[in-house]
């Protein structure tokens, strides 16, 4: 999870170091600050200092820094303290400190690790706040992870997510104006260009972030959760038919079927412009990019296509949430910190300022102009995360559905190997801690 190439934690390394947020990012729309009927005035701050932990490439330094005095100036006599946190390690002490009685009073987490946290008990419910934080608009992809047992814990700070990079002068000399919108439509592009020592696509066997979305448009989830019971799902007629559609368009190149996406920076910096196609978070581009500047200007973007067109393919959403922890000791501030995130002005000057996506999908005007924001923005309303449990990161830890894809790539029978992966993904989810 803490890969820079997304996934939950891994979404912020991703993007790491990309511009900081000037005070006229926003529109004068998105200036406004909306307040819902009946929302709650402003905590005293009576000399009180609101600890923060935020983690490193979340959000800039000069963003963290108009967010202190906004929130200073709105509440006298308190001071907010941002605490940079590191990826490594980070588990263990969000852990420790919420179990122990001198909690930060606001922490940001990867999305999918709430339903951990949420199920220590050491966080506060914060379900009663969730209509005045317009929470009817929220990104499904977060403020799914953020509910354990129907209580929201977690309030969406931020999200990202997987789109086509495409090389725009191998597209035009193929001919193609237009971006695929459809599998079958993207099937036939890659085809034509896979041609010669042009790949029509680098996609590794084992990308599995990309495989669920496949598996959630035939109607399936990883895993899904009857009573409190998991059963994994990799077996059926919808795993079966995702690992086919994959197994085709995973022809159409040279990547490894034995492989993730850890070296495919790497891997396309050194290309020399012959890859047409990679899926990846827009900012692996720009990382691309610095190792080879002879590929500047070479790369656009496009959802990844749906089964039709009426909608973008389903998009495994990473990203963050804010929780408040069950010790904090000053819980009213710590809400009036995460409201203020939450607002369409500061998520919107966030957005602009990292190219990561708001947190609603009303912002969406907030990334038209960046076309990798906009790509992403139209995968993330169709997006979802993994499946809710406190297991999760253990099942990611010895990833089977690695394992599965693998087999399925290499001429394996997709049901079998599925089997096979359900076993081990069950075993995990159903142990109890």
């Amino acid at each position: 999870m803490k890969r820079r190439l997304l996934v939950a934690a891994g979404v912020a390394a991703a993007l790491t170091g990309v511009a900081a947020c000037g005070s006229d990012s926003s529109s004068d729309d998105n200036k406004k600050e909306t307040k819902a009927p009946g929302a709650s005035a402003p905590a005293a701050g009576n000399g009180k200092t609101v600890r923060v932990w935020l983690m490193k490439g979340s959000a800039p330094d000069d963003y963290i820094a108009a967010l202190k005095t906004k929130f200073e100036a709105d509440h006298p006599g308190a001071k907010l303290d941002v605490q940079i946190q590191q990826w490594n390690g980070i588990g263990q002490k969000i852990t420790g400190a919420l179990a122990s009685n001198d909690a930060p009073d606001v922490v940001e987490a990867g999305n999918t690790q709430i339903a951990q946290y949420g199920a220590s008990g050491g966080l506060k419910d914060l379900s009663s706040k969730v209509n005045e934080l317009g929470g009817k608009d929220w990104l499904t992809g977060l403020s799914d992870p953020g509910k354990v047992d129907g209580k929201t814990y977690g309030i969406p700070f931020y999200a990202a997510n997987r789109v086509v990079i495409y090389n725009k002068d191998l597209f035009a000399k193929a001919g193609i104006t237009t971006p695929p919108k459809t599998r079958a439509e993207w099937l036939d592009v890659t085809t034509r260009l896979n041609t010669g020592d042009q790949q029509g696509i680098y996609l590794p066997g084992q990308n599995w972030y990309f495989y669920s979305g496949l598996l959630k448009d035939e109607g399936a989830d990883i895993a899904t959760k009857s009573g409190s019971a998991w059963k994994a799902n990799l077996d059926g007629a919808p795993a079966v038919a995702a690992a086919g559609f994959y197994k085709q368009l995973q022809a159409l190149g040279k990547a490894a079927k034995d492989g993730d996406e850890k070296t495919q920076p790497e891997v396309l910096a050194a290309d020399g412009g012959k890859i047409a196609q990679f899926i990846a978070v827009p900012g692996e581009a720009e990382t691309i990019i610095k190792s080879n500047p002879a590929l500047k200007d070479k790369f656009g973007f496009f959802p990844i296509p749906g089964k039709d067109a009426s909608k973008a393919g389903a998009t495994l959403t990473g990203g963050s949430d804010l929780m408040v922890p069950e010790a904090s000791k000053n819980q009213d501030l710590a809400y009036d910190v995460i409201k203020l995130i939450n607002s369409d002005e500061w998520q919107s000057k966030l957005a602009q300022a990292t190219k990561q996506l708001p947190n609603k999908t009303t912002l969406a005007s907030a990334v038209t102009a960046d076309p990798g924001g906009a790509a992403m923005m139209e995968g993330a309303k169709n997006g979802f995360a993994t499946p809710n449990s406190p297991n999760w990161a253990s099942v990611e830890e010895n990833n089977p559905i690695k394992a599965y894809l693998t087999k399925v790539m290499t001429g394996g029978d997709a049901a079998a190997a599925g089997k096979e992966a359900n076993a081990s993904i069950e075993k995990t989810l159903n142990t109890k801690n």
